[in-house]
């Protein structure tokens, strides 16, 4: 798994509300999007320098399409990064920390030692 790619992913859809929304309303769509138009680019980079060999493994995308943050965890993606965006994503769905909640429910079944979130 490219624990950095998804990272990456989670990251940068975060920081920008509109695509959050687009996230929300067309998984599918802004992943396919995303890995063709922003994963090669350079994170935090001023200039348009890219690389050219970044992508997702089946699976990974898989997650990302099915906002399924448990198997995003046990594939290595880091859970304050899966947290924060679905919180922006899904928060407002639920009473206060309802979303928050949820999450940890989906969660429970998981237990130590944690899968490695270092990138």
């Amino acid at each position: 798994m490219s624990k950095y790619l998804v990272n990456k992913f989670l990251y940068t859809v975060d920081r920008d509300p509109d695509l959050v929304q687009r996230y929300r309303d067309d998984p599918a769509g802004t992943v396919a999007w995303w890995e063709t138009e922003k994963a090669n680019e350079i994170l935090n980079c001023v200039t348009q320098e890219k690389s050219t060999w970044l992508a997702f493994e089946d699976e990974e995308r898989d997650a990302l399409v099915a906002q399924d943050h448990v198997t995003l965890f046990e594939l290595g993606a880091h859970p304050f990064l899966t947290l924060t965006l679905f919180i922006a994503m899904f928060e407002h769905d639920h009473e206060p920390l309802g979303y928050v909640k949820a999450y940890a429910e989906r969660m429970a079944h998981i237990s130590l030692p944690y899968p490695d979130i270092a990138t």
